[in-house]
C-alpha cells in the first residue's frame, strides 16, 4: 500500500475514534478473530456465512458480500459454530491469547454439487434490521418455469411482493410504485441500464455464471444510490480454484456454455461463461423469413488471483449484444458492455477494504435504408467509477461501514444522422459523487438498528448548449464551456431500520430512507425499448427525490419451516417526470420541451408466505398497492394514476421433489391490468382521424393471469458427468394475455371505434437438456 493510501486509512480511522469513542474503548481489552469463510470444494467465497460463538450465543456475525468476518472477545477459550444453508456446518476451537486469522472451509458433499445460493439463515427475517430485503436461491430459479425455458433470476424477482412486471414476457419491473429507471440493476458493481435481451424477453443475467442476487426494496443501506425504489445487486461467481470444470444446456432456443478452473490451485480462478440464441437459423429455413436476423449473445467473463493471505485482485466483465436485422432495410443492434476491477484487503483484523474500477457502456442503434437515402439513430450512456468502501468490526456488536463514490457519466440523448440529416447533438459530461457512513448496531438481544448517511452531489459538465424551458417555451440558452462546472445539486439522504425481537419466532421491523436520482429514463411505454434514452439533471429536470417509511413484522413456524412476512409502506416522490398531453417525444430537437414535473406518492401492502423445507417448497405473494402522480398540465392538476399502477397482484410458486431425480414445479401469476389512456371520441381532420383521449391513465388493460408448470429429471451422475432434461410449458391454459390495445375504426359502422387487443404467448412448450463435467 502507498503511503499517502496508508495515511488516509489512519486519517479516515481515527475520526470513527471520535464518533464511537465509547464503544471502541470497551474494545481495548479484547482480541479479534478474522477471516474468510469459502466453499470446500471450488474456493468461492460465501456470503452471508453464520460465525458464532458457542460460548457467548449472542454473540456472532455474518461474513460480507466477500466473505470476510470479524469478532472481537476478551481472552479465553472459545468453540466457532461456522454454518450455510445447505452446507455442513464447522466447530472450530480456538484458544484467544491475540489477533488471530481463520480461514474456514464449508463442505458442501451434504447437498448436490451445484451450489445453493442463499445468504439467508433460517432466521434471518427474524434476527436482522433490513426491511424489504430479498436474497434469490439460484437453484431455486433455475427450476422455476418461464418462457422458452430459459432460467431468469428477473423473471424470479417478478414473482416476489412488492415487484411487479411490466408487462407479459417482459424483464422490465417496478418495485413499490416506482417506475423501471428507479431500480439500480449492478452486475459486479457495475451499472446495467438494460438488463434485458430480445425486447424484454430474457434479461441480461446468465444464471450459470451468477453466485448471488439481493433485491432491496428502499431501504438500501446507505452504501447504495442513486435510483428511487430498489437495488437489484447481482454478483457473479468466481470459479472453481480446486478443478476445472464444464457445464452448459441445450435448448430449443438457445445454448450455453461454461468453463471455469484454478489459476493457480487454491489460489486464483477463472470463469468464463456464453450464450447465445439461434431461433433466426431456424426461421430462415423458411423463404419467408430468410432475410430476417433476430438474436442476441453474451459473454461473463471473471477471474481472480491472491496476491498473499490479506490481498486479493478480481476482474469481471460482461458484454451481451441484440442484433435485428430485417432484408436490409431496417438494422438494430444494442447492448452493454461493463468491467470492473476490485482489489479486496484485510488492512487489520478490524478493517476491511475493498477498491473498485468500474465501467459501463450501454449504445443502442438504430438505421433505415431506403432507395437513395438511410437514416441512422443513436444513443449512449457511459460511465467510469472510482469506489471505495470500507468495513470496520469495532467489536462484535457494530459494523461500520464507509466509503465514497465517483461516478463520470457520458450521456449522448438520441441523434439522428443520415444522407440528409447531420446532428448537432453532442454528449454530455456529468460527475455524481457521494460519500456515506453507515452502522449496524446490536443495541441488545431484542433490539437491532442499522443507520446511516449518505450524502450525494451532482454537477453538470462542460462541453453543451442547455436550454431552460417555461412551459414549454424557451427563454434561456446556457452554453458551458469544455471543462467547465455548472449547475450542482447536493442531497442528504439519512437511512434507519430497527428490528425489534417480540420472541423467539417473531419480530417487528420499521424503516425509513430517503434516495435520489440524478439520471432519468425518458420512455412512452410500460415494458421499455431499447430505444427509450437515458438523460441527466439539467436546468430543468432535477434530482428525484422519495422518502419512504415502512413497517413490518416476521414470524416463523415450525422451527422455522416456514415463514411470514408482511410489509406496509408509504412512499412520497418529488421532481417527478411526465409527457405533457399530445407530447412530441419522436422528432422534437429537444426532449426537455416536453416534459412536466411534479410529485407522487405509493403506498400498500405487501405479503409473502414461505414453505422453505420438505418435498414441497415454495411460497406464496400478495401486494396490495396504489401509485399516483399530481403533475400541473395533465388531468386538470388532479392525482392520476401512474402507468405502473395495479392494484392486485398474486404469486404461487411450488417445488415438489417427487424422487431424488424427478422435480415438478410451477407457477401461477394474476395481475390486476396496467392504466393506460383509451380514446373517448374522433374527429375527421385534412381526411385523417384524430382521436381525443380522455384522463391520463383512467383506463385499464384487462387483468393477466397464467399457469406455468415444468419437470426436471437429474440422470444419475456417471463418474465425473451429470445431465438433467427440463421440459415445461408456459401459459398451460392458453390464456391470451394482454399485451397492447390498438384501436381502429369500426368496418362496418365508422361511428363506432374497435378496440383490438394482442397478445404476446398462449401456448409455449421447451425443453432444455443441462450437462456438467
Amino acid at each position: 500500500m502507498s503511503g499517502h493510501k496508508r495515511v488516509a486509512v489512519i486519517v479516515i480511522i481515527e475520526l470513527f475514534i471520535l464518533l464511537f469513542g465509547a464503544t471502541m474503548l470497551r474494545a481495548q481489552s479484547k482480541y479479534t478473530i478474522s477471516g474468510t469463510v469459502k466453499q470446500r470444494s471450488s474456493g468461492e467465497t460465501l456470503i452471508g456465512a453464520s460465525v458464532t460463538v458457542i460460548e457467548k450465543p449472542t454473540v456472532g456475525v455474518i461474513t460480507n458480500s466477500y466473505g470476510f468476518y470479524s469478532l472481537s472477545l476478551p481472552k479465553g477459550n472459545y468453540t466457532l459454530l461456522v454454518s450455510y444453508v445447505g452446507y455442513k456446518q464447522e466447530l472450530i476451537p480456538v484458544e484467544l491469547t491475540s489477533n488471530v486469522m481463520i480461514g474456514v472451509d464449508l463442505s458442501d458433499e451434504v447437498v448436490l454439487e451445484e451450489v445453493v445460493v442463499s445468504s439467508k439463515r433460517n432466521d434471518e427475517n427474524l434476527t436482522t434490521a433490513t426491511m424489504g430485503t430479498e436474497v434469490l436461491d439460484i437453484q431455486t430459479a433455475a427450476k422455476i418455469p418461464v418462457v422458452f425455458g430459459e432460467k431468469d433470476l428477473v423473471k424470479t424477482i417478478q414473482l416476489l411482493p412488492g415487484v411487479k412486471s411490466s408487462g407479459e414476457g417482459s424483464n422490465g419491473f417496478s418495485v413499490r410504485g416506482g417506475a423501471t429507471d428507479q431500480n439500480l440493476i449492478l452486475l459486479d458493481e457495475a451499472p446495467v441500464y438494460n438488463a434485458s435481451h430480445l425486447l424484454g424477453i430474457f434479461s441480461t443475467f446468465n444464471s450459470d455464471a451468477i453466485k448471488d442476487a439481493t433485491i432491496i426494496k428502499g431501504n438500501s443501506p446507505a452504501q447504495f444510490g442513486g435510483r428511487l425504489s430498489s437495488v437489484l445487486d447481482v454478483k457473479m461467481r468466481e470459479g472453481n480454484n480446486n478443478k476445472y470444470r464444464v457445464s452448459g444446456g441445450i435448448g430449443l432456443i438457445s445454448s450455453r456454455l461454461t468453463v471455469e478452473g484454478p489459476i493457480q490451485k487454491e489460489k486464483s480462478s477463472f470463469i468464463i461463461s456464453g450464450r447465445r440464441t439461434y431461433a433466426d437459423l431456424f426461421a430462415r429455413l423458411s423463404s419467408d423469413f430468410k432475410d430476417i436476423q433476430l438474436y442476441f449473445y453474451d459473454l461473463n467473463a471473471k477471474g481472480n488471483l491472491a496476491i498473499n493471505s490479506k490481498n486479493k485482485l478480481y476482474f469481471s466483465g460482461y458484454f451481451g449484444k441484440d442484433v435485428l436485422d430485417v432484408s436490409n432495410f431496417l438494422g438494430s443492434n444494442w447492448g452493454n458492455v461493463t468491467g470492473t476491477l476490485r482489489w479486496n484487503s484485510i488492512l487489520s483484523s478490524k478493517l476491511f477494504s475493498n477498491t473498485s474500477f468500474i465501467y459501463s457502456d450501454y449504445d443502442f442503434n438504430v438505421s433505415f435504408k431506403t432507395e437513395g437515402s438511410e437514416v441512422n439513430y443513436n444513443s449512449n450512456i457511459k460511465d467510469v467509477n472510482l469506489k471505495q468502501d470500507f468495513s470496520l468490526y469495532p467489536n462484535s456488536r457494530n459494523t461500520i461501514q464507509f466509503g465514497f463514490n465517483v461516478i463520470h457519466h457520458t450521456i449522448t440523448p438520441t441523434k439522428a444522422e443520415g444522407t440528409d440529416i447531420v446532428s448537432d447533438k453532442k454528449g454530455r459530461k456529468a460527475l455524481e459523487n457521494a460519500v456515506y457512513v453507515s452502522n449496524s448496531y446490536e443495541a441488545s438481544d431484542r433490539v437491532k438498528l442499522d443507520y446511516g448517511l449518505r450524502f450525494s452531489f451532482y454537477s453538470i459538465l462542460g462541453g453543451d448548449t442547455y436550454h431552460v424551458y417555461q412551459g414549454n417555451a424557451l427563454t434561456q440558452s446556457i452554453t458551458l464551456a469544455e471543462g467547465g462546472v455548472g449547475k450542482t445539486y447536493y442531497n442528504w439522504e439519512p437511512r434507519l431500520s430497527m428490528n425489534y425481537m417480540l420472541n423467539s419466532t417473531a419480530s417487528l421491523k420499521a424503516g425509513y430512507a430517503r434516495n435520489t436520482q440524478n439520471l432519468h429514463l425518458m420512455s412512452n411505454s410500460t415494458g421499455g425499448s431499447p430505444t427509450d434514452q437515458w438523460i441527466g439533471n439539467s436546468y430543468n429536470i432535477k434530482p428525484e427525490v422519495a422518502d419512504q417509511v415502512s413497517l413490518g413484522i416476521s414470524r416463523n413456524f415450525k422451527d422455522n419451516a416456514y415463514e411470514l412476512n408482511a410489509e406496509t409502506y408509504y412512499k412520497t416522490m418529488r421532481n417527478q417526470i411526465d409527457f405533457r398531453d399530445g407530447a412530441d417525444i419522436n422528432t422534437v430537437p429537444d426532449i426537455e420541451s416536453e416534459l412536466l414535473f411534479g410529485k407522487g406518492r405509493a403506498y400498500g401492502l405487501e405479503v409473502l408466505w414461505k414453505k422453505k423445507e420438505g418435498k414441497l417448497t415454495g411460497w406464496i405473494g400478495y401486494t396490495l398497492s396504489k401509485t399516483e402522480r399530481k403533475i400541473d398540465g395533465i388531468n386538470n392538476g388532479r392525482w392520476y394514476n401512474a402507468k405502473q399502477d395495479r392494484t392486485h397482484d398474486v404469486s404461487v410458486v411450488a417445488v415438489y421433489e417427487l424422487s431424488p431425480q424427478w422435480t415438478l414445479s410451477g407457477t401461477f401469476i394474476y395481475t390486476t391490468g396496467n392504466a393506460v389512456t383509451f380514446p373517448t371520441g374522433k374527429y375527421v381532420l385534412n381526411d385523417m382521424v384524430v382521436y381525443q383521449y380522455g384522463n391520463r391513465n383512467a383506463d385499464r388493460m384487462p387483468a393477466t393471469h397464467r399457469l406455468d408448470l415444468s419437470v426436471t429429471y437429474e440422470r444419475p451422475a456417471r463418474r465425473k458427468y451429470q445431465s438433467s432434461w427440463s421440459f415445461g410449458l408456459y401459459n398451460v391454459y392458453g390464456r391470451q394475455n394482454p399485451y397492447s390495445i390498438s384501436f381502429e375504426e369500426n368496418k362496418h359502422n365508422p361511428q363506432k371505434i374497435d378496440a383490438v387487443q394482442s397478445s404476446l404467448f398462449r401456448w409455449v412448450p421447451s425443453v432444455t437438456y443441462n450437462f456438467k463435467f
